[in-house]
């Protein structure tokens, strides 16, 4: 048995960690350096070295927390950002005022932005833009007015945090997106490897009991007329197509895909294609967009019904050995559905003569139905080329029934007022 492949993981965010991590220790020497270069300069040196203790002890500790996402955890950014806070609203008691008028660095200096960067990396622009605020408000505290300088400062910071986590949330979502793909790909292949498996062995022995079974006849007809129903069943089933639990015959009367939907119970959509699956044979093909065809229970119903009804001309006009192909599509705004036989198609003017004549079988079994959902059917048929029915219903349908089924309802009753009024005016007469 051959070996399922593997899909692995790329977490396209891992590199910003690694580098997350390098640029904190950079910064925190980058940050003492500035101190010991300005040592003299300072009015409370000692509160400056205290901090910095603090600092690099936090930074060296914490490094396994800034190494991926799931360890950086809410509380430890708020922890360290609440540090570079800190250090930002100290450097007044600590520096000389002349040197913070003159724009002097903070205590924490540029080590500031590895804590905004991981609010950025962690969860996106919206939390680089909370800590970088945050972040401003200290700085311009720290200098008591806007000085230019800082202003340049605290939205170089605030652009560039924001920049990066609305990359990363980028990254993310074509991370997941890769993933996904690699998954059906590693699933595609597996599911061709399934089906050239099964039709070198299953396959071919369904089709050859089918075969035999129609040479032979009588109860070996019936064994050969299920194994080309599962032979069927199984392809659709290796091709990737929703197959039911239990299978029709293809000689049952068109209500079978609305037995399904009823047994669909909730309010919820539900899946046309497995209304319409029951369908297929080895003379019906149903072709299907290959993922979901949501529609409300009450219009997924009718149109199954109505699919059911054009199968159902077809034998009957078409005859038992005709073939027949339902195709689906799922548009943005309404699903289409289209039922086309190879018969002798319609000759012109019959379906205006059997209407006459009372046989409404098209005119209400299939466009009735879809034009009590705001949806249209048209048939095309051409003598000697088959006929093509077009089923068209909107995806708000089921609006489109009830506001139907409101009117028909407020006619009742108008109708109903109006025979009241008239038993009343002729018991009064008499």
């Amino acid at each position: 048995m051959a070996r399922r492949e593997s899909v692995r993981r790329m977490s396209v965010e891992q590199p910003l960690w690694h580098a997350l991590t390098g640029y904190r220790v950079l910064t925190m020497l980058y940050a003492i350096g500035l101190f010991a270069t300005a040592y003299d300069a300072f009015t409370r040196p000692w509160l400056a070295v205290a901090y910095y203790a603090v600092l690099s002890v936090w930074t060296l500790a914490t490094l396994p927390k800034v190494a991926n996402a799931a360890s950086c955890t809410k509380r430890f950014l708020a922890a360290d950002l609440t540090l570079a806070l800190t250090g930002i609203l100290l450097t007044p008691l600590a520096d000389a005022p002349e040197r913070i008028t003159a724009g002097g660095p903070t205590l924490p200096s540029i080590w500031t932005a590895g804590s905004v960067l991981a609010f950025a990396i962690k969860g996106g622009w919206r939390w680089a833009a909370l800590a970088s605020t945050l972040v401003a408000a200290a700085n311009l505290i720290e200098r008591g007015t806007p000085a230019r300088d800082t202003v340049h400062n605290v939205i170089l910071v605030w652009v560039a945090s924001i920049a990066i986590g609305y990359v990363v949330e980028v990254a993310r979502a074509s991370e997941r997106t890769l993933a996904r793909a690699l998954e059906i790909e590693a699933a595609t292949r597996e599911r061709e490897r399934l089906a050239r498996d099964i039709h070198d062995s299953v396959l071919q022995v369904l089709a050859m009991v089918q075969r035999r079974g129609a040479v032979l006849g009588g109860e070996a007809a019936e064994l050969g007329r299920l194994a080309g129903e599962q032979e069927v069943a199984l392809r659709t089933l290796v091709s990737g197509g929703v197959v039911p639990v239990s299978r029709v015959p293809e000689d049952a009367v068109g209500g079978t895909g609305v037995r399904a939907a009823e047994d669909s119970g909730g309010d919820g959509p539900v899946d046309l294609r497995a209304l319409l699956a029951p369908y297929a044979g080895s003379r019906v093909s149903l072709a299907e967009p290959g993922a979901l065809v949501p529609l409300a229970p009450v219009a997924a119903r009718e149109v199954a019904a109505a699919v059911g009804a054009a199968l159902d001309n077809v034998r009957r006009h078409a005859g038992e050995h005709a073939r027949a192909w339902i195709l689906v599509e799922d548009e943005p705004d309404e699903v289409i559905v289209t039922v086309r036989d190879d018969g002798p198609g319609i000759p012109e003017g019959r379906l205006a003569q059997a209407e006459g004549e009372g046989r409404l079988g098209v005119a209400l079994s299939i466009r009735g139905r879809l034009r009590d959902l705001g949806g249209s059917a048209e048939l095309i048929s051409v003598p000697g080329q088959g006929t093509e029915v077009e089923l068209k219903v909107p995806k708000n349908a089921k609006d489109a029934k009830d506001a139907k089924d409101a009117k028909d309802a407020k006619n009742a009753k108008n109708a109903k007022d109006v025979n009241d009024a008239k038993d009343a005016r002729g018991k009064a007469e008499r």
